[in-house]
C-alpha cells in the first residue's frame, strides 16, 4: 500500500458560515456537497477536499468538546498553490484582512520551497505551499 495524495481532511467548526467564507472567499474553494441534516459542508480544494464540520451538528456533536487554543484539532495542514507569486498572494491576502507570516522555505512534499503561514477564522494555521525551488 502505498497514499498518493490526500483525499480530504475535516474541521470541526464552531461558526461554519464564518468558515465558509474564509475557504471560499479567501482561499479560492468551492462548496461541493452540503449535507444539512448531518452537518458536513464539502469544500473541493484542487484534487482534495475541506470539509467542514459544526460541532453542534448531528455530526459534529460526536465529536467532543470545540477545537480551541487549548486543545486544537491538528497542527497545521498544508496545500500546494499554483502559481505561487508571493507579493500577489500577500496583497490578496491583506486585501481580506489576514496577516500572513512570512515568505519562509520549507520542506514539503515536492522539496524545499516557498511556503507562507496563515490562519483560519477558528485558528487553524494554514501553510500556502509554492513549488521546490528549481
Amino acid at each position: 500500500m502505498q497514499i498518493r495524495n490526500i483525499d480530504h481532511l475535516v474541521l470541526r467548526v464552531v461558526d461554519v458560515k464564518a468558515m465558509m467564507d474564509f475557504y471560499i472567499r479567501v482561499l479560492g474553494c468551492s462548496l461541493e456537497k452540503a449535507q444539512d441534516n448531518i452537518g458536513l459542508y464539502q469544500l473541493r480544494a484542487g484534487n482534495a477536499l475541506i470539509d467542514l464540520v459544526p460541532v453542534h451538528g448531528a455530526l459534529g456533536r460526536a465529536g467532543g468538546a470545540a477545537p480551541a487554543r487549548e486543545g486544537r484539532n491538528l497542527d497545521h495542514f498544508c496545500v500546494r498553490v499554483d502559481p505561487f507569486d508571493a507579493e500577489e498572494i500577500l496583497k490578496h491576502l491583506r486585501d481580506h484582512g489576514i496577516e500572513p507570516g512570512p515568505v519562509e522555505s520549507r520542506y514539503g512534499a515536492e522539496g524545499a520551497g516557498p511556503s507562507i503561514y496563515i490562519a483560519d477564522p477558528e485558528g487553524n494555521v494554514i501553510e500556502l505551499k509554492g513549488p521546490p525551488w528549481g
